[in-house]
């Protein structure tokens, strides 16, 4: 298996979200994946324009690295977000991914990849975030098998309690386990579902506007 883990820390690769994000590529590693880390340093990925481009022709017609990027998770197996809380919400680096995947999210072009989250924040709240960052893979097609965070507020010294370690290392582990076994999440199934026929409708409803994506989904879902 092959998988990507998008880091969404200004801090990169030395920040706690890089530290947690790394347990869970490491029980990924022990049940015999591969794994690449892209760090979204703001630079790379840049907001979007909201200028249809994706939905007309397939591609961001803006010179930085999300085609890239896209291409390779579109070449792997899973796919991993790792943010620190950021007022709530995700950092704005993954936020800017997340709204670039628009065209991903119309065509749920990942589909088949199986996912998870990571999340660390000083003080909390830490759920409702991933959550939302496993409702986005759902969006995109993926499969998330679950999350792991950490409140490091709580926690002494430099390294996570145990408890964390083998969360994060399990839920890597499950990540490898479910590609291989094609599980099916019943929750993330229903999800998938509803969202699909969504989408269904608006490429019927925006056929003349969304030549590209009308057409993936004619010979991809079976559209008449």
């Amino acid at each position: 298996m092959k998988i990507i883990s998008l880091l969404g820390s200004p801090h990169g690769h030395k920040g706690n979200t890089a530290r947690l994000l790394f347990h869970v590529l490491e029980g990924a590693k022990t049940e015999g994946a591969k794994t690449e880390t892209i760090v979204l340093a703001g630079t790379n990925v840049l907001p979007c324009l909201a200028c249809d481009t994706c939905h007309r022709k397939g591609r961001c017609p803006q010179k930085d690295e999300f085609e890239s990027i896209k291409e390779r998770i579109l070449e792997a197996d899973g796919l991993v977000l790792a943010s620190p809380n950021y007022i709530y919400s995700v950092s704005a680096q993954l936020k800017a991914f997340m709204d670039r995947c628009c065209g991903v999210i119309h065509c749920m072009a990942f589909e088949g990849k199986y996912g998870a989250s990571v999340v660390t924040s000083g003080g909390g709240d830490e759920e409702p975030i991933a959550q939302f960052m496993n409702h986005f893979l759902i969006t995109t097609g993926v499969i998330p098998v679950g999350s792991v965070w950490a409140t490091m507020g709580t926690i002494a010294g430099e390294d996570f309690p145990e408890e964390i370690q083998k969360k994060a290392l399990d839920l890597g582990k499950k990540l490898v386990r479910s590609w291989n076994e094609k599980a099916v999440i019943s929750e993330a199934e229903e999800v998938r579902r509803s969202f699909e026929e969504r989408m269904r409708r608006l490429m019927l409803y925006r056929k003349e506007d969304w030549p590209y994506e009308f057409e993936y989904w004619r010979t991809h879902r079976g559209l008449g």
